[in-house]
């Protein structure tokens, strides 16, 4: 069996994460996320606070709630030139479903690749935030605002286009159409189409 990869790059509260792993269940492949991080922890013998922290330096991730940190930029881009090595050696070994940091953007150029971005009307979003995530309302619409300033901004930096970018996604869906199952079926089959030659029955 040939080996695909499908990247997830997502708004918060879209259900991104449980959509992808989902996807991941249908397609009976590897789900990758935090796992990421924790590998370039490993691999760099630092804890893994402390790439979460790089992280949201760079890219301003909950900066209302974190200081910002000392990292140099140099460190910063060591972390994600680590992270950028384990992506690629994930896809070159197997089929798997890739979640965030800027995966789409180390996988540009991989011939089976499917780039998705998952996105929900703010109503929706919020909804998710306050009914699935068990977050109050003010909480959630300050989140919403800043994770997707910091995704944004991080993406931005290191890949120089937006996660949302048309030009460089396969796939731009409306979670609150089809809702997690819905959806992750829905990317299933569009998966199973692209990857004909690649998926096993």
């Amino acid at each position: 069996m040939k080996k695909f990869v499908i990247t997830i790059a997502r708004e918060f509260g879209s259900l991104g994460r449980p959509i992808a792993k989902r996807l991941a269940e249908l397609l009976e492949v590897e789900f990758y996320d935090r796992d990421i991080v924790e590998a370039a922890a490993k691999k760099m013998n630092l804890p893994v606070s402390v790439i979460s922290k790089a992280e949201e330096k760079k890219s301003g991730f909950f900066q209302m709630m974190f200081p910002l940190g000392t990292e140099s930029a140099e460190h910063q881009k060591a972390i994600f030139d680590c992270q950028s090595r384990i992506i690629s050696d994930l896809a070159a070994k197997e089929s798997c479903i890739i979640v965030g940091r800027c995966s789409d953007y180390v996988l540009a150029d991989e011939p089976h690749a499917m780039h998705v971005y998952i996105y929900a009307p703010y109503a929706d979003r919020l909804a998710n935030c306050v009914g699935t995530l068990h977050m109050d309302k003010s909480e959630a619409k300050k989140m919403i605002y800043e994770v997707d300033k910091a995704r944004n901004a991080y993406h931005k930096y290191f890949a120089k286009f937006l996660p949302s970018d048309p030009e460089h996604k396969h796939i731009i869906i409306n979670s609150a159409l089809l809702e997690v199952e819905g959806t992750a079926q829905a990317l299933a089959a569009i998966a199973r189409q692209k990857f004909a030659d690649n998926i096993e029955e």
